[in-house]
C-alpha cells in the first residue's frame, strides 16, 4: 500500500482515469489519501477523511511515508477558515488554499500559514453561521470549495469545518444521523434529504430557522421549506420533493 498527500490549492478527483472523465469530487490542499492503484499517468486513491474514491493525476501529489499517513489520521485536524488564504514558502511563494485546506498539514509540505483556522468541534448552531461563508458560492458537480460546490459537498465542508463527519454524497449521508418525523422537531443545522421520481435521494440542504433552507442548487440560496420539499419563491415552484430530515449532531 502506497500513500499521499495533496500539495496543490484543489484537485480533481475523477471517476474514470483522464482528464476528460467526471470530476466526482476534489481533493483540498493538505488532504492526505491511500494510494489504492498507481499507473504511469494516474492513481486510483480513497481519502482518509470520508474514504471516498476516485481517480487523481499523478502530478497533482506527493507520496507519503506509512508512518506519517498514520500520524495524521491521529492528529486532529486544523482547517483553513477564510473563503480564501495563501500558503507560502521559504522564498515567499505563494499557493492559494481554499476555505476547509487542511492547514495542519503545511509544515510538512514547506509551507507557512498565517490566516483563520478552526479546529476541533463547535456548537451545532455555528453550523448555519458555516454555510453562509458559501452563500452564492455557483454550483458545480463534484465541487468542495466556494468557488464552485455541490449540495452534498457543501453539506459536508460546512460539518467538517465545524469538526464533524459527513460522507460524501447526498444518498450516503442519509445514511447518518436519527431520522425526524416532523419539520417541527428539526432545529437549525439539521440536514434534509430530497428524492427523484424513483425514490433514489438526490439532494441534501441544511435547515435554518422559521422554515427555511440553504442549499447548493445553482448557486448555494435560501429557500422555502415545507413539508411537501423546497418551494423556490423565485420560480413560484416546488423544485425538491421531501423524502426525510436527519438529525446527526
Amino acid at each position: 500500500m502506497q500513500y499521499g498527500i495533496c500539495n496543490l490549492s484543489i484537485v480533481p478527483l475523477r471517476n474514470e482515469p483522464n482528464d476528460q472523465s467526471e470530476l466526482t469530487s476534489q481533493v483540498l490542499f493538505g488532504e492526505h489519501f491511500k494510494v489504492l492503484e498507481m499507473r504511469k499517468h494516474w492513481s486510483r486513491i480513497r481519502l482518509a477523511f470520508d474514504r471516498y474514491e476516485g481517480w487523481i493525476d499523478n502530478k497533482q501529489f506527493l507520496l507519503l511515508e506509512e508512518e506519517t499517513y498514520k500520524r495524521l489520521d491521529k492528529e486532529p485536524a486544523a482547517l483553513s477558515a477564510d473563503l480564501v488564504e495563501f500558503v507560502y514558502g521559504t522564498t515567499n511563494d505563494l499557493l492559494p488554499v481554499p476555505m476547509g485546506s487542511t492547514i495542519s498539514s503545511a509544515k510538512l509540505l514547506g509551507f507557512n500559514y498565517d490566516g483563520a483556522v478552526k479546529s476541533g468541534k463547535h456548537p451545532k448552531e455555528d453550523l448555519v453561521k458555516t454555510a453562509f461563508l458559501y452563500l452564492n458560492a455557483p454550483f458545480l458537480w463534484g465541487g468542495k470549495t466556494p468557488f464552485g460546490i455541490d449540495c452534498s459537498g457543501f453539506t459536508q465542508m460546512v460539518y467538517k469545518l465545524n469538526g464533524y463527519k459527513l460522507l460524501r454524497e447526498a444518498a450516503q449521508q442519509a445514511t447518518q444521523g436519527e431520522a425526524l418525523s416532523f419539520i417541527e422537531e428539526s432545529e437549525p443545522g439539521d440536514l434534509a434529504f430530497f428524492d427523484n421520481d424513483e425514490g433514489e435521494i438526490i439532494h441534501v440542504g441544511i435547515i435554518m430557522e422559521n422554515n427555511y433552507i440553504i442549499h447548493a442548487h445553482g448557486k448555494v440560496r435560501i429557500d422555502r421549506l415545507d413539508h411537501s420539499g423546497i418551494f423556490n419563491a423565485e420560480k413560484n415552484m416546488h423544485t425538491h420533493k421531501l423524502r426525510v430530515i436527519k438529525k446527526v449532531i
